[in-house]
């Protein structure tokens, strides 16, 4: 799991905001927001927080809220019900960056010249043309390659922190995904479970008359035409003909469905059939439904090798998270931090 930092820490932000903001004013204004959605921002510089003693401005805050709403650019701007939240959140990470970064300075990180220039050459390879380049170089760096070396040489810093203290720690060994298994057992247990398709026909919105006697007209014929079908693709095709049910377009097919999910009409008629077999009318209030059974499904609990992988994967994301929250309560344990 890699954290976002590397580079992107100031770049993939900084793409989108040094699009929206002029280049050569003094204070950016970023485009007119649409007035019932969205809220336009004002970049100006100002402090924000201090962490120790150093100043995070609301030019760090933006980038910070692209990265967490990169659909800011297409709506020029940030929803106004969904603002404040992407505001706390980002002043959280820039807050978390910073210590990070202090931290790194504490342990005398330093990145090799060689890592560093092959870091500046991916930086700059992520613009569109030079000219999006220069204007990025303008907007955010105030023209300066030895301010950008710098941004590069913070982000690689904290990178390097994180690999030790949260990425290399969350790794996850089979003895760990093996025990969670064993300790959790319930979770892995699958119930009863039916593979079908279905056939549906629902009563007309302008039914006039007995909506049930009409639609069992309709029903009767489509029974008469699904019970002629041979095979799945058979019944499939019928279901995307003349089904009136959401399933239909999928071939009719609902793939594995819980029992406890199924209404007691559907389990009655399917306890005592074979796969492949296509059952009489299902009549359910005014609605009539046939399906074909395709798989009955006995409880069974999934095998560990069934489920490892993605086990592996949610365990270690777990662990990442929980590693990294450590780590941001420990150093603001010993931290001054002022919101400005």
């Amino acid at each position: 799991m890699k954290y976002k930092l590397s580079i992107g820490i100031l770049i993939m932000t900084a793409l989108s905001a040094a699009a929206q903001v002029a280049s050569h004013g003094a204070t950016p204004v970023l485009a007119p927001a649409t007035a019932l959605t969205t809220t336009p921002l004002k970049v100006t510089d100002r402090p924000v927080a201090r962490v120790n003693g150093a100043v995070l401005t609301d030019r760090d805050l933006v980038r910070e809220m692209f990265t967490i709403f990169p659909y800011a650019k297409e709506h020029n701007g940030f929803p106004k019900t969904q603002e404040a939240a992407i505001r706390q959140g980002a002043l959280e990470m820039i807050i978390f960056e910073e210590l990070v970064y202090q931290e790194a300075g504490r342990r005398k990180i330093t990145i090799p010249a060689a890592r560093l220039n092959q870091a500046e050459s991916d930086f700059r390879k992520q613009f569109n043309s030079p000219e999006q380049y220069q204007q990025y170089m303008q907007t955010e760096m105030h023209g300066s390659g030895q301010l950008l070396r710098k941004q590069i040489q913070r982000s690689l810093m904290i990178e390097q922190v994180l690999k030790a203290e949260v990425e290399d720690k969350s790794a996850v060994s089979q003895a760990e995904v093996k025990a969670y298994y064993d300790k959790n057992p319930a979770r892995f247990e699958q119930g009863e479970s039916y593979n079908f398709q279905s056939i549906s026909i629902l009563p007309p919105k302008d039914a006039k008359g007995d909506p049930a006697k009409d639609n069992r007209k309709r029903a009767e014929e489509a029974l008469r035409q699904a019970q002629a079908t041979k095979s799945y693709e058979e019944f499939g095709m019928l279901a995307e003909k003349i089904s009136e049910d959401d399933f239909r377009v999928n071939m009719g097919d609902h793939k594995a469905v819980s029992r406890d999910q199924l209404p007691p009409q559907f389990v009655k008629a399917a306890s005592g059939m074979q796969a492949g077999q296509v059952s009489g009318l299902i009549q359910i209030e005014n609605a009539f439904t046939i399906f074909r059974l395709n798989a009955h499904n006995p409880p069974r609990k999934q095998n560990l090798a069934d489920v490892q992988a993605n086990l592996r994967v949610e365990l270690r994301k777990s662990k990442y998270e929980r590693l990294r929250s450590n780590l941001a309560k420990t150093l603001r344990a010993k931290a001054k931090i002022e919101i400005v």
